[in-house]
């Protein structure tokens, strides 16, 4: 009778059909077990798994500022997942985790009833934890056809591997270092760090269960970018653990009506803490990393191999350091603007704006593809939406490329290293105002012109080769004849042309005309020689204005040489690594101080000087220190103006702490309008006497702000105890005879 039955098409071809089926979907399951979609990682290479770590960047203290990666990712072992994270977990994603063998069969089958044929999408999904953890791990792939059907059987492959070879807390402890979170964040550490500024075993339950809830969709339950819907999403986590019997209903009740508070960390490296620093240490660090290798001989990968890199930036000084300059140069820039009103180079000089556009790379492009001079600025001027940098906060505008190089030619920048003199270990580091807009550092690659603080080096060795802290100079103006008729001024207007200065009275004063004839007196060679003992390796043009600071210097080279006053004479080599360790904490470098092995001059040298910069802190060009800002700090320094007003500096030392900060416009076209609102002491200092402020309220810095200097020897201040200064002599200043330069030529009075 059944064989009769079988015999008949309507039944026979439909079975024919349906056998045909199971064997291709045998075939078809065969060929995914076997490879043919992509080999599947064997149980030997589950057991070894290897995933991309963040290399982390540290302060001194061991507090993180920074990461490289490709995937932020900071693993963790199990014992520092809190059990309340991982209640959320489960209760949320997988909430029988524990009795599955990585395909739970319940909730694939309430899928293929609820979710397909009663089109129930509240009904959930069938993943479990295993299924996400193999995703995360070996991403998926796109096909011609079947996409989804064959990553999932891939997946489920690979999770009944990885269950037969770890154990469930080994399962947890790779899901939780593996799984995204938002903002490109891998690994519920890095989350941590990055959402609330603390480690994974300090999340309370209701941050626990925010960063569970973004699981769901990264993106869409973001808490930074839409806190309420995250808020939402949280207390559905809160709810579940209540569900299965994790929390009781009341702590849950308690936890949702807590808001969530982010304290978000920008390890973006265009943001958050130090970022030229971090540009800086990577430099460093590729350059490092070349002279070792890994245990199998290949190279490191910062990106990649998780290694943890202390360096000597001390977090709160920096993020006190960003907060001065914060304060100070939108003020400054301002008062920059007015002072140029409706004459400001970059909105009238088109030249200045055309010079601009030469240095862009879009132009050298046009260039190249062949178009004219006219082609390319009606390229430029086409308008499209563009998010430009403002110290009140950024705007987003429909402009040019054109309009935006007048925008930008109007900032003044600045720059700022603070450094250990005994070491060089760099404590702050500010290379620009704004790295997202402004890359280029003015610590590490900035050559400007120093103006006066290049002053000490020349009485350095003025007083090393034997002149007199008593010497007195006449402030009064000489041409020298054969240098073009070169006249020295004085950036006073004020300054009594027939006084003569001591040296201490020339230096705290900054008096041009006295540096110049010190410099003449020593000798250039003798200057330069001293010059280099102190660090110094850039070109010196050695020529009569160096004594003037016309020379470009970088700031972290000034900060070392300026270190030997508080050294022993000695300088440094700022430096920004200490050590280098592996993912595991095994050292791969350490680093030393790199100091002079030869002080640059004599103790009694050292005494000299620092005193004279103790002079222009006290009653000199950077009296505003005490006057205005208060300090009363041990404070030694030197200000710095150039010519133009095209540079302002100021160099401050106390004995722990050499701190060089400079401000200026990064087109050298542009310079300050007045002398009164473009020198040192008005666009450096201050960021300099803020930064002090903020530390003087905090006692962890005492060990810098109340620092004091060592007794000065008698035998100097003896020296240095000379009668005031005194004026020419009337009639020797008329009718004396005209001295030949030795060192430059002829002069005329």
């Amino acid at each position: 009778m059944i064989k009769k039955i079988l015999q008949k098409k309507w039944v026979k071809w439909p079975l024919f059909l349906l056998g045909g089926l199971i064997f291709l979907g045998t075939c078809f399951y065969a060929s995914i077990y076997f490879g043919f979609w992509g080999k599947l990682p064997n149980k030997e290479e589950l057991s070894a798994l290897k995933q991309y770590e963040a290399t982390q960047v540290l302060d001194k203290n061991g507090r993180m500022i920074g990461k490289y990666y490709i995937y932020d990712r900071q693993p963790i072992p199990y014992e520092d997942l809190p059990k309340h994270l991982i209640d959320a977990l489960i209760a949320t994603e997988d909430v029988r985790f524990y009795s599955h063998n990585g395909i739970d069969n319940t909730s694939l089958l309430r899928v293929f009833f609820k979710t397909i044929l009663l089109r129930d999408k509240s009904s959930g999904g069938g993943s479990t934890i295993s299924l996400q953890l193999a995703k995360n791990l070996f991403g998926r792939k796109k096909y011609l056809v079947f996409s989804t059907v064959i990553n999932k059987l891939k997946e489920s492959f690979i999770a009944k591997r990885i269950e037969e070879i770890y154990s469930k807390k080994e399962i947890l402890t790779l899901y939780f270092n593996t799984v995204p979170f938002s903002d490109n964040t891998y690994g519920i550490e890095s989350a941590a760090q990055k959402f609330f500024n603390k480690t994974t075993q300090q999340l309370t339950l209701s941050e626990a269960a925010t960063l569970i809830g973004t699981l769901k969709a990264n993106h869409s339950f973001n808490p930074r970018l839409f806190p309420e819907r995250s808020q939402l999403r949280r207390d559905v986590v809160l709810q579940q653990m209540v569900k299965y019997g994790y929390i009781s209903a009341n702590r849950s009740n308690q936890t949702m009506n807590q808001p969530i508070y982010l304290n978000y960390q920008h390890f973006n490296h265009d943001l958050g803490l130090a970022p030229y620093f971090r540009e800086e240490v990577k430099k460093e660090l590729i350059k490092v990393l070349t002279k070792y290798k890994k245990e199998d001989s290949t190279a490191y990968d910062i990106y990649k191999d998780g290694l943890i890199v202390y360096t000597t930036l001390d977090y709160k000084i920096q993020s006190l350091a960003e907060e001065a300059l914060k304060e100070h140069m939108p003020v400054l820039q301002k008062e920059y603007e007015k002072s140029f009103g409706k004459n400001a180079p970059w909105k009238n000089n088109p030249d200045l704006v055309k010079s601009a556009t030469k240095n862009l790379t879009i132009y050298d492009f046009y260039k190249q593809q062949g178009l004219s001079e006219s082609q390319i600025e009606d390229s430029l001027s086409s308008k499209k939406d563009m998010e430009l940098f403002e110290w009140d906060g950024n705007v987003t505008k429909n402009t040019s490329s054109l309009d935006s190089i007048r925008h930008y030619l109007k900032f003044l920048n600045a720059g700022m290293i603070a450094i250990e003199p005994t070491t060089g270990a760099v404590q702050a580091y500010l290379g620009g105002i704004d790295y997202r807009y402004f890359k280029y550092d003015h610590v590490s690659q900035s050559e400007r012109q120093v103006g006066s603080t290049f002053k000490p080096f020349v009485y350095t060795a003025a007083i090393e080769n034997g002149m007199k802290p008593c010497t007195y100079f006449s402030t009064k103006e000489i041409t020298y004849t054969d240098l073009d008729n070169w006249t020295p001024k004085n950036s006073s207007k004020e300054e009594d042309p027939y006084l003569n200065f001591t040296l201490e009275k020339a230096l705290s004063t900054s008096v041009n005309t006295i540096a110049v004839k010190v410099l003449n007196e020593v000798g250039i060679p003798k200057v330069v020689e001293q010059v280099r003992k102190l660090g110094i390796e850039t070109e010196l043009s050695e020529k009569p204005a160096m004594a003037l600071g016309t020379d470009g210097i970088k700031l972290n080279e000034l900060a070392g040489a300026y270190a030997s006053y508080v050294n022993n004479g000695k300088a440094v080599k700022p430096f920004y690594i200490s050590k280098i360790e592996d993912k595991n904490g095994n050292l791969i470098a350490s680093f030393q101080p790199e100091i002079t092995e030869k002080p640059a001059y004599s103790e009694y040298t050292r005494q000299v000087l620092l005193e004279m910069m103790k002079s222009t802190v006290k009653n000199g060009t950077a009296s505003r220190l005490k006057t205005s800002y208060k300090l009363q700090n041990e404070i030694a320094g030197k200000t710095g103006t150039t010519q133009d007003n095209k540079d302002g500096w100021f160099v401050g030392i106390t004995p722990n702490l050499v701190t060089v900060t400079w401000v200026g416009n990064d087109n050298y076209n542009i310079g300050f309008k007045t002398t009164a609102l473009g020198q040192g002491a008005n666009t450096a200092l201050p960021i300099f006497a803020k930064l002090y402020q903020k530390m003087n309220l905090d006692s962890t810095f005492d060990p810098i702000t109340k620092s004091k200097f060592e007794e000065t020897p008698e035998n100097v201040l003896k020296d240095l105890n000379c009668k005031p200064e005194k004026r020419d002599n009337f009639l020797k200043r008329i009718f004396g005879k005209k001295k030949k330069n030795k060192k430059f030529g002829k002069t005329t009075r």
